[in-house]
């Protein structure tokens, strides 16, 4: 938001491009938030959205969140989240919660924690819903128009 150039910037590129370690704490959430969502759609997630959480409380900034069809799905999504956000981009997952039952997958990145959902749970707690004064971040760039509803 700040950046003179994040209006101007390719999103993708920038998952790409910058460096791992970056101390505004704010791009680099945003940066593990895109690059979550990213994945989520490279598995075929459903229903993708980044809420920016930033006015609405100081614990995290960003969710992300997704449905799978099937526990497999679910697990590949987290999986590779977990590769990218790790691997690529040098952060460091806090704690994961739900991965055994697998209805509703839970990873804690501190300041961006990823909601993975089964339809059903989905639909029963609509945090989309609950957080409804988040903005919703633009991922027009970032995943494919048939994500979208």
């Amino acid at each position: 938001m700040e950046s003179p150039q994040s209006e101007s910037t390719d999103p993708e590129n920038e998952i790409e491009t910058s460096h791992p370690i970056d101390n505004d704490e704010n791009k680099q959430g945003l940066k593990l938030a895109l690059a979550s969502a990213k994945v989520a759609d490279e598995n075929r997630g459903r229903d993708i959205m980044v809420l920016d959480m930033r006015k609405l409380t100081p614990i995290f900034d960003y969710f992300v969140i997704a449905t799978g069809s099937s526990r497999r799905q679910l697990h590949a999504i987290s999986e590779d989240i977990d590769n990218k956000l790790e691997k690529e981009l040098k952060d460091k997952r806090l704690s994961r919660e739900g991965y055994g039952d697998s209805h509703w997958i839970v990873l804690d990145y501190g300041n961006v924690v990823i909601h993975l959902f089964d339809e059903e749970t989905r639909e029963y707690y609509r945090l989309e819903d609950r957080w409804g004064d988040a903005e919703r971040v633009d991922l027009s760039n970032i995943i494919g128009k048939d994500n979208e509803e």
